[in-house]
Formats: C-alpha cells, structure tokens, sequence
C-alpha cells in the first residue's frame, strides 16, 4: 500500500521509516500541507496522512475523490480544518488521533501555570532590565496546593491535567457536558459559571466549534477572580484575543499561559520576518505575565512517535474498510 504524508516534519521521519519496515507498506514524505495546489501530488497513491492547522478547502476533497482516495488521517487531534460535509459528500472518511500522550499537554500546561503563579517572568524583567533583584509584596506568590484549578473540558487530556494539579494538592474543579464517574477521585464536577468564578487557574481542554469559539470573551472574563490565571493549550479560537489583552493589562487577569492564538497558522510552525507576525502577538509575547510557546505542547517523543504510526495504522483500516475507533463523524 502506497501512503503520502503531507506536512511531514523531520522528527516524524525516523517513526515512519520504522512503520514502514514493520508493516510493509510503501510511506512517501513531503513536507508541504494538503492544498488545492499540492492535492495533485497524491495520484497513483492509496491513502494520504495530513498534520496541519490551515483549513483544507472543498475542492481539495473533490479533487482526493477523482483521484480515487477515500480517506484523509491527520496526526492530530483537532479536527477544525476539515469540512467534515464536504468530505463525506465526496466519499472522504477523515480519522483523527484522539489520544496520542494527554500526558504531553497536560504537563505544558501545568508548567505554563507553575512560571505564571511564581511571577517568575516579571522577575526576570525586573533582573534583565534594572539590575533589579529585589523582591517585593506585588511579586509574592501563591503555593499551588492552596489554589483551585478550574477546567474546561475533561477529556483524554483535561484528565491527565487534573490527575497532575490534583497531585500537587491543588482543589480541581471542571466543567464537562459528559461527566466521567473515573474522574471523580481527581475533580468536583461542577456548572460552567462555577468554574468561571472559583477557579485561580483556568485551564482550557475543548475543541473548537461554533458552540466554543470566543467562549473566553468580556463575559466570561468579568465573571473570573481577580488576577487569575488563564491557560490554554487546546485551540486559540477559544479566547477572545483582544478582550484577554485587554484584561491584562489592566490588571483584571494575573496572566495568561497560551500554546495556541487564533490566528496562528500564518506564522506558527513557520521563520517570518518580523512584520508578518501579527500585532497581538507581539503585544503579548512583551507582557512579563505572558508565556506563549507555537503550539509544541504536544511536542514530545511519545506523542509524536504515537501520532505518526496511530495515524498510519488508519490509512490501512480505512482502506481495508476494516473498523478504527479514531473516525470523525
């Protein structure tokens, strides 16, 4: 069986080659994203793997479908770029990788929060800019096991993030449309206004969808605790950008820990010059209380290994027509 990886990125070279030997199967790397432009390059292919952010459009789907392909696995878990009707009007089963180290981003996050809560960037700005060693009452810092982290969304890896924060002695709350009773000795399931209101941490773990885009705006934000703190590592599409810039330098927000902004498929992943990087973000990245890293929570061997042969593996189900529990509906 003959599988183009689109978007391929160096790291995920050595666990492809790996699945290919084990299973037989022939795997060709590119590494530009599937567009109208490279959607070309997969004729005479059986199957394509995709690991993107930027949205596929209609006539992509169209094209895979004259090219006789009838699936597209991402190495991800987000499925936001997809037109899931477009896809399956054209025949097209999309497979995700739901679960490759919840373990990943949940760490990210609680390290994001744990620099946050210590104050240690405004630390450094006081060192690095005025010799400044001093420490002072506006810079003192909570201990973790007397806060309460709220999360939104406990899934795969809210759970693994409340297992960690509940391990530290912190208090859990989240937020879930579909509760799991295995989550109970980690986190007190509560309602969404609750999490808002109690929470000195709150940490974001949903997809985004038309039901949660800017669920984090002026709203939401009024309702939170004076200087807490917000982290997320899901989709920036969550937050409403310019509100949370604005809560924070005003002081509403302590600080905020971002691996995701909504706009940032036009220079995540990628080296730009400094004028195609978008204005909020060069207003946060110079905020003490800020810490933005490009979406590389995810970003560890197990999870990278796990995405590359889970989204494989599918390829050859799908084609196979033989079950996978990772199809989109």
């Amino acid at each position: 069986m003959k599988i183009l990886m689109y978007s391929t990125h160096e790291h995920e070279r050595t666990y492809a080659e790996e699945w290919a030997k084990e299973t037989g199967n022939q795997v060709t790397m590119e590494m530009v994203p599937l567009t109208k432009e490279t959607v070309a390059m997969a004729k005479g292919y059986d199957g394509v793997s995709v690991q993107q952010t930027s949205r596929i459009d209609e006539e992509v789907y169209r094209a895979l479908h004259e090219l006789g392909i009838k699936q597209i696995s991402t190495r991800t878990a987000g499925v936001d770029m997809f037109d899931l009707q477009a896809a399956a009007q054209n025949g097209i089963t999309i497979t995700n990788v739901a679960i490759y180290s919840p373990r990943a981003i949940a760490e990210m996050g609680v390290t994001h929060a744990m620099y946050l809560l210590r104050n240690i960037g405004r630390f450094n700005q006081r060192m690095e800019n005025d010799y400044d060693f001093r420490w002072s009452g506006d810079l003192i810092a909570k201990e973790i096991y007397t806060c309460t982290v709220g999360l939104i969304g406990a899934g795969h890896i809210g759970g693994a993030t409340a297992q960690i924060y509940r391990a530290l002695g912190a208090r859990v709350i989240a937020f879930d449309r579909h509760p799991d009773p295995e989550l109970a000795p980690y986190m007190e399931y509560v309602d969404f206004e609750t999490v808002l209101k109690e929470s000195d941490i709150l940490s974001l773990h949903v997809p985004l969808l038309p039901s949660t885009e800017k669920m984090i705006d002026a709203a939401a934000i009024a309702k939170m605790k004076d200087n807490a703190i917000l982290i997320n590592m899901a989709r920036g599409g969550l937050v409403d950008t310019q509100t949370l810039i604005d809560a924070l330098n005003s002081g509403r927000l302590g600080g905020a820990g971002l691996d995701t902004l909504a706009d940032e498929t036009t220079y995540f992943g990628k080296q730009v010059d400094a004028e195609e990087v978008p204005d909020d973000y060069h207003e946060l990245e110079e905020m003490p209380n800020v810490v933005i890293t490009p979406h590389v929570a995810f970003f560890t061997n197990v999870a990278v290994r796990n995405m590359v042969r889970i989204s494989l593996d599918d390829v050859v189900a799908v084609i196979k027509g033989q079950r996978t529990k990772n199809i989109v509906k």
